[in-house]
């Protein structure tokens, strides 16, 4: 008989009797099994895991975990998330940050982004060597099998001992991790993980993990609704709505709803996106398509993108025509450039510019909104008369190739002036590029 976390019952004993047999045990049966030869040890929804994440790129012998954010950064999300409000109790409950402490309390955002660790320094500096710190993808594409990519897949409890990770350096782990839900929608709004060497593993470990979710949710409970879930999931009831900020600028777009956690977009949904945010009366189905994808284009190709779309960032989009939901503030940070650029605030137009819309993109109307930003960005900047707001720019990708900015350079500083020489250098240099 098996057990739901990847064990056969006789030897499920033994993780609390006599782990590292257990953990030898469950080595022999993880080298099997990887190498084809499924062992009984490890059940089929962990093969099942495994192999999804193996096609996703995971490697059992040297990955480390995709970063979403660095550490500060996801530390500046973690305050503005929901679940920050039931951290104090979270961790007074589960955490152990005595000098012995030896295991370690996570807490996830909904795609299993880690946004808060609390542990000893023993514990912390162990999962320093992981790279299982703040900011950290532990889904299963970011790391491969573990409980928290466990809890995310299945919407149920996870406990997962040594070689039933995938990933061989975590090997010396046990983790257990349980979805918390939003008691008012049921959907999933993190994930909370008590994370240890094996040997700190108990009876009681699953045990506690289910409490801990359930005095999170308990004290969401009483927190009540956010307005913002409230206009999303459909209808409008009053003045409060949610943000919506894309990320458009440069090669990985994103998205953030009310400050969340960043979503990356692919590139094809991100130009879904900006041609949304480019028109307020919306578009077809067809008018998105032949945009798109010319007279190739098939609206049942843009249905399909907007039910991921939806999938990803939720009812931020209204069909017959495509467009963004009242309820739904959005703002992208090109447009955040275009508004400083309309009230002459040059200088904050161009620290709000660090490379051009959508890089990657070949899409004609994707290169025109490009060209159109790029263009209102260097002509304010000539116009300034600042000579350093003008280097700045010419120093820059995107004013790279600015001739014109090059001579209101040297009219202002001189073709003599070492700072002009640079610039000449640089645009010399990107000369020479586009030429060979």
């Amino acid at each position: 008989m098996r057990t739901g976390t990847g064990a056969i019952t006789h030897l499920r004993d033994l993780r609390f009797t006599a782990p590292a047999e257990y953990a030898r045990t469950l080595r022999k049966a993880h080298e099997a099994t990887i190498s084809g030869n499924p062992d009984p040890s490890i059940s089929p929804g962990l093969i099942k895991s495994w192999q999804r994440s193996l096609a996703l790129g995971i490697d059992p012998d040297q990955h480390r975990p995709v970063h979403r954010h660095d550490v500060s950064e996801a530390r500046s999300l973690s305050a503005g998330h929901r679940l920050a409000a039931v951290m104090p109790a979270l961790s007074q409950l589960l955490a152990d940050e005595s000098s012995a402490g030896r295991h370690l309390l996570i807490v996830t955002d909904r795609l299993g982004e880690v946004l808060w660790r609390v542990g000893s320094r023993q514990a912390l500096r162990l999962a320093d060597s992981l790279e299982f710190v703040e900011g950290a993808d532990w889904s299963e594409s970011g790391v491969g099998t573990n409980a928290i990519s466990e809890a995310l897949v299945t919407g149920a409890p996870a406990q997962l001992f040594s070689a039933e990770h995938l990933v061989r350096t975590h090997h010396d782990w046990a983790c257990t991790a349980a979805p918390i839900r939003d008691p008012f929608t049921d959907e999933v709004v993190g994930v909370l993980d008590v994370s240890g060497p094996f040997e700190s593993v108990t009876p009681d470990s699953l045990r506690m993990v289910r409490c801990g979710v359930r005095l999170a949710e308990e004290l969401l409970k009483s927190a009540g609704a956010p307005a913002a879930r409230e206009q999303i999931g459909g209808t409008h009831t009053g003045g409060v709505r949610s943000t919506l900020m894309l990320r458009l600028l440069g090669d990985a777009p994103s998205a953030e709803l009310d400050g969340g956690a960043r979503l990356p977009l692919t590139l094809r949904r991100a130009e879904i996106l900006a041609l949304l945010a480019s028109r307020s009366q919306g578009w077809s189905a067809d008018e998105l398509a032949y945009r798109l994808h010319g007279e190739d284009g098939a609206a049942t190709a843009i249905r399909t993108e907007m039910h991921r779309i939806r999938g990803i960032l939720g009812n931020v989009v209204e069909p017959n025509p495509y467009r963004f939901s009242s309820a739904v503030h959005v703002v992208t940070d090109a447009s955040v450039v275009a508004g400083h650029l309309r009230e002459g605030r040059v200088a904050q137009a161009l620290g709000a510019y660090p490379a051009k819309l959508l890089n990657r993109s070949v899409n004609l109307s994707i290169e025109l909104m490009r060209d159109e930003l790029n263009e209102a960005v260097g002509a304010s900047v000539r116009s300034s008369g600042d000579a350093q707001l003008i280097m700045q720019w010419c120093a820059s990708d995107m004013g790279a190739s600015d001739t014109e900015g090059a001579a209101a350079i040297a009219s202002l500083i001189g073709p003599g002036d070492p700072r002009f020489e640079l610039v000449r250098a640089r645009m010399e240099r990107v000369d020479r590029e586009l030429q060979s």
